[in-house]
């Protein structure tokens, strides 16, 4: 098993068109998102990689990119076989591949306490002065988000502002992170007064002791919004696309490898899941008048 943090570069953008149907590559390369430190997300996914090596009996390379645009491009340009997308980073690739010869399809999402949805959290230092989303409005502070394409680290939580008549550029400035956990410790340090990351991350690095929740002051969280997708390319054999799809749909927690691939994602399972449910992302990010 390969366990690589790619760099994004030109090289890998020029990607090559394969026949519909006829991909079945004896490495698989499964990408996982930059929401958190890269060492950090490919440790925790190495169960995940040696089940699949396991289930698919090839070689699987775990692959963090950059960012969130980096690991678009990857997929757009085929040099990606199946990835853990943000809801509206999918939307986004799936919107830039409209019409090329290549196609993604989300096919799994994680179920946690039974729902294959989650909320975005806003989060404020708490010797900002700032205690609801309502005092940003007009108050000009810095409000710090993730990566550009993050659903819960950027679309959700800035949606979730203007839902109560509070904009970027009119009541606050908008700065980027590149990951959830960068935003928890910025709004920690003073840095930024006001943050916002996805809720499961923000308490996971709180149950960590990464982030002392005595320093920040919740102000709101987000509508509930679709799970991360598990994404696979369309030109794959029906066959290997069929087993990679069971290899998530079947597995079971309270068994060894159930347990041990899903603990990373705080996950009872994964369901299955189709393009439609990722409507809604498609409508906040038009509400928001952003690519």
């Amino acid at each position: 098993m390969k366990s690589t943090t790619y760099a994004i570069a030109a090289t890998l953008l020029a990607g090559a068109a394969f026949a519909a149907g006829d991909h079945d590559p004896d490495t698989l390369r499964v990408a996982l998102l930059p929401d958190e430190n890269a060492a950090t997300v490919i440790q925790d996914n190495e169960p995940l990689a040696a089940h699949l090596e396991e289930t698919l009996g090839r070689d699987i390379d775990l692959i963090v990119t950059t960012d969130y645009s980096s690991m678009i491009e990857a997929m757009r340009f085929g040099r990606i076989d199946v990835a853990y997308f943000g809801p509206a980073s999918y939307t986004i690739a799936k919107d830039r591949m409209d019409g090329s010869d290549l196609d993604i399809e989300p096919f799994a999402a994680r179920i946690s306490g039974g729902s294959t949805t989650y909320q975005a959290v806003l989060i404020a230092n708490a010797e900002a002065g700032i205690s609801s989303i309502a005092d940003i409005e007009g108050s000009g502070v810095d409000v710090a988000f993730g990566d550009q394409a993050s659903t819960s680290s950027h679309f959700a939580p800035k949606y979730t502002m203007l839902l109560e008549d509070v904009a970027t550029g009119e009541d606050y400035n908008e700065n980027f992170t590149g990951a959830h956990d960068a935003v928890a410790r910025n709004v920690e340090l003073g840095n930024a007064q006001v943050g916002g990351l996805s809720r499961p991350i923000f308490e996971r690095l709180v149950e960590r002791g990464t982030v002392n929740p005595d320093n920040l002051v919740i102000l709101g969280y987000s509508a509930d919004i679709p799970q991360y997708p598990w994404v696979m390319r369309t030109d794959m054999t029906q066959e290997l696309q069929d087993s990679i799809r069971n290899a998530f749909l079947d597995l079971e927690p309270g068994t060894e490898v159930g347990d041990a691939v899903l603990g990373p994602f705080k996950a009872d399972g994964f369901a299955a899941i189709t393009d439609a449910d990722y409507d809604i992302i498609r409508d906040i990010r038009s509400n928001l008048q952003t690519d």
